[in-house]
Order: structure tokens, then sequence, then C-alpha cells
């Protein structure tokens, strides 16, 4: 090998050995230059969270139109205005199927109505007004533990959450629709179309909520809708309008329960869509919303116990109350 060649190689190792070097010392430095970010979430008190299910249940069946409704929604009021939130309601009516006017209540518990940024959490805080599903008494009436009041009292809990801690860096809206739950039956459903403006004899509130704003020009960043998130062993799959309206919002989800040890919860798979509270908030108030709903493989939505008299307080569990509500807060927590 001549000189002239072993100096050229010895210059191309050299460069190489440098290029190599800060590359390394460059990435590292990156890295290190960017601080972790550590967010400390409060830890969901599932005994909370099932004491305020047992609450709603106790007052009976929250049905529109009936004292346990208005007692529920006054509870319901007063719990958030004491936790310190801002809190909006909204009265209206609306028809059922079988021609009764309804008298309704949307209930907004606003947290941070300074902050620009906003999430929405919603639930609906009625109950069936009938087990119409019931093998053995599809007339009588149902306590709604899981359908309905699991999903306000999560809520609940993250509200009281919220009032202790003022570290979290997003305004959030929590949004309990009313008249969700006095559809048709699956027997005659589609036969008789609402009247006027209303789409659907389903999900009442949250068709009024998407065209009345409880205030104007209201946007969030997305929106996470409870519904039956409280039976043992529930499962809860990425549900298609979901998918199609914001699928970022569901991996975001469901990726922070697979972190958090709850995969066996939020599974990661897909199911079809479905009418829920949160297709008005989608299709009419333009706002991305994910509906958190259980599964059942081989029944599909909802369970057995759905609009039966087995949806009482035998059904919730304690470990997927507090599955749902870590992930929840979790997820809101470390939004910036």
């Amino acid at each position: 090998m001549n000189k002239k060649r072993l100096c050229l190689l010895l210059g191309q190792l050299m460069l190489l050995f440098f290029l190599i070097s800060c590359g390394g010392g460059e990435s590292k430095s990156e890295e290190e230059a960017k601080p972790t970010r550590i967010v400390k979430v409060p830890r969901f008190n599932a005994d909370s969270a099932y004491s305020f299910v047992k609450k709603q249940v106790d007052f009976g069946p929250r049905v529109p139109n009936s004292k346990a409704h208005r007692d529920a929604g006054e509870f319901l009021i007063s719990k958030l205005k004491g936790y310190g939130a801002s809190v909006t309601t909204q009265e209206f009516r609306a028809p059922s199927y079988q021609g009764q006017q309804l008298q309704l209540r949307n209930i907004i518990a606003s947290f941070g109505i300074e902050k620009q940024k906003r999430v929405l959490l919603a639930a609906h805080w009625d109950t069936r007004p009938f087990a119409d599903k019931d093998p053995t008494n599809p007339i009588g009436p149902m306590d709604g533990a899981n359908d309905g009041a699991s999903g306000v009292g999560v809520l609940l809990e993250v509200a009281r959450l919220l009032k202790a801690d003022t570290s979290i860096q997003i305004g959030i809206d929590i949004i309990l629709f009313d008249g969700e739950d006095w559809g048709e039956p699956e027997s005659i459903q589609g036969q008789q179309k609402p009247p006027g403006d209303w789409d659907s004899w389903w999900c009442m509130g949250s068709q009024y909520w998407s065209r009345n704003k409880h205030k104007p020009n209201y946007s969030a960043y997305y929106g996470i809708l409870l519904d039956m998130v409280g039976a043992k062993g529930s499962q809860f799959f990425r549900e298609g309008a979901s998918l199609q309206y914001a699928p970022n919002i569901v991996a975001k989800v469901w990726d922070a329960g697979a972190r958090l040890g709850y995969s066996d919860y939020f599974v990661k798979q897909n199911a079809h869509a479905i009418t829920d509270d949160h297709i008005y908030v989608n299709e009419w108030a333009k706002i991305p919303m994910i509906d958190i709903v259980h599964y059942q493989q081989g029944i599909g939505y909802f369970g057995d116990y759905h609009h039966t008299q087995k949806d009482n307080m035998d059904l919730i569990s304690k470990e997927t109350l507090e599955a749902v509500g870590t992930t929840l807060l979790h997820v809101i927590y470390y939004e910036e």
C-alpha cells in the first residue's frame, strides 16, 4: 500500500469516526434536552365512584317525568356545584314514541372555564322506563345501575378530583345528557319517525344540546362518552362510529388503557357502529367524540342484562369502574 493511499484511508477512517461521534453525541444530547413530562395524576377512588352509582339507584328508576328523576337531577346539580364546577342546565321538552311530552334536563358542569383548550366528557343520567328485554317482566321497572348510573358515577368521581387539583392543563366540560333511553323497542324500531327536527326517539338530550349548545360557538378538542361502564367483566371494543369520526382519540384511550394494565377491559378489536349520544355530537355539534361502551362476545353490545331487571347494583364492579376512571384521568391529565 503506497503512502498516498494510506493517508487517504486514514483520512476516511478519521472522518467516519468524527461523524459517528458527532451523530451519537448529538442524538444523546437532543434526547437529554427533551424533558420527560411527569404528570401527577390523581388516584381514581373506585369506592367513591361505586357510592355515586348506588346513590343514583337509591332514588329509584330515573325515568323522565317522575319524582325520582327530578330528585336525582337536583342531587347531580348540587354535587357538581359543590365540586366547584360552573353548572348550566338546559330544560326542554321532547316527545316519546308513545305520545308523552317528556320534561328533560341536560346538566353541564365546566371546570377551568378560563382555559381555551377543552375536552368534553359525557354520559346519560336517565333510566329506561321499562325493562322490555326482561324475560319475565318486560313492562316492569329497571334500576339502570349500569345503563346510565355507572357512567355518571365515574364522571362524578372525576369532578370530585378536579375540585381538589388545579394542575390539569386543559378545561373539562362534563355533560350529563337526559332522555337517552326512551326509544322505541326493537320490535317496532323505525316504524314511526319522531316529529319536527328530532332525528330519533333515542338520544334526545344529545340531539338537543348538539343544536343548542350551552355556550355560543362552544367547541372542544374531542369528547369521550361513557355508556354502560360498570358491569363485572366488561370489555370495551373499538366502536365503529368512534373509529370513523375520531380514530386518533380511540387510539389514545385504548393505548392508555393498555399502558395502565387494563387491556382486558380496553380490547383492541373493532366492533360495528351503534346509535348513541356520540353520533349527534359528531354529526351535528362537529366535535369528534368516541364511545366507551360494553361489548360482549357472542351477544354484541350491552350484554344479556341490557334493559332487564338484572341491571342492578349486583352487576356493578368496582374493578371495572376503576379501570375506566383511571384510564380517563390519565388521558385528560396528559393533555396540554
